[in-house]
């Protein structure tokens, strides 16, 4: 493993710039993070999670299915260079696995994965949240993992392809090695779990059926379907599809749908079996928490906190979950 610091590590994603679709964390002037090219802001590897979808890069709001010419169809083609993206969390990273699943499962997309394939995952952990605050240590599930102890990123790679980028670092060996990486291990597992076991308790609750409609009501009344949770949600993967003319060609496109809007399942009859807030309020939560464990094994909250901090209304899922296990456990 190496050892480097920022400007070592922002030099060295520089380098490989040419060969990938570098997006990597940046400091917008108004002191936004987003995920971004070099050239757009400066680079910001510390400071938590990125306010915006990280599965957006392979998964984007609009994404071009085929083009259609005189009969002649044009399926999307890869993009002209694999992608690069830096700055994960352990919790997006856990996002992105589930996302890679559900795009494999019985049909394979090729529209998501002709950006997924060949692509490289970077994450971050340790000693470089918010303010400082330590990140959980994802141990795998990305290609290289930067690890912050405070003052330098230990360079972990987990891959073939990661061992051969890292080769080409421009930094120090990490002298003190393994000892250094227990240490931070350590600080990672003795994090606070209170999120994971509150919401794991609520889905509980859940699948026990006893949360009550009443219950739903009254978050319902509280939801004005401004769609933030699902906009900014790493494994809502829900999309529509639209056929448009452009110079003459038929263009089919997807774009993010939300399980929030009235016309989400509203069906060509007119029936529509979501038609109340109550029913899509309770979809949006029962659906992470309780269908997609019986369908995947797990949930398919990964507690990156986005929905809580988007929501306007403070009906996001980890406060749902605190209020379900205050009132029915």
């Amino acid at each position: 493993m190496k050892r480097a610091k920022t400007e070592e590590l922002k030099t060295f994603f520089e380098s490989l710039s040419d060969k990938y679709d570098l997006r990597v964390p940046v400091k917008l002037h108004d002191g936004t993070r987003v995920l971004g090219s070099l050239s757009e802001g400066e680079f910001a590897i510390e400071g938590g999670k990125i306010p915006q979808k990280p599965t957006s890069v392979f998964f984007p709001q609009f994404d071009e299915m085929f083009v259609v010419t005189d009969g002649d169809v044009a399926m999307a083609k890869p993009p002209a260079k694999p992608i690069m993206v830096v700055g994960m969390t352990a919790e997006d990273l856990d996002c992105l696995e589930f996302i890679d699943k559900f795009f494999a499962e019985n049909f394979r997309d090729n529209i998501y994965y002709n950006k997924r394939d060949g692509s490289v995952v970077v994450g971050v952990s340790g000693r470089c949240g918010k303010d400082g605050e330590f990140m959980k240590i994802a141990g795998g599930k990305c290609d290289i993992e930067l690890i912050s102890d405070g003052e330098c990123f230990i360079v972990h790679p987990y891959t073939d392809k990661g061992e051969g980028l890292v080769e080409k670092l421009q930094a120090d060996e990490c002298g003190c090695g393994g000892v250094h990486m227990e240490a931070l291990r350590k600080e990672s597992d003795a994090l606070p779990k209170e999120d994971e076991e509150t919401v794991d308790k609520a889905s509980e609750l859940i699948r026990q059926g006893k949360v009550t409609d009443e219950f739903w009501d009254e978050i319902a009344t509280r939801c004005i379907a401004c769609t933030s949770c699902n906009l900014a949600c790493p494994t809502c993967t829900c999309f529509e599809v639209y056929d448009r003319e452009r110079d003459g060609k038929m263009v089919r496109q997807r774009i993010w749908d939300s399980c929030q809007l009235d016309g989400f399942m509203r069906e060509a009859s007119g029936h529509n079996p979501s038609g109340k807030q109550l029913q899509r309020t309770r979809r949006r939560i029962h659906h992470k928490l309780a269908a997609d464990v019986e369908r995947w094994g797990h949930r398919t909250c990964m507690l990156c906190g986005r929905c809580d901090e988007v929501c306007p209304t403070e009906i996001g899922i980890k406060s749902v979950c605190r209020e379900i296990v205050k009132r029915f456990s």
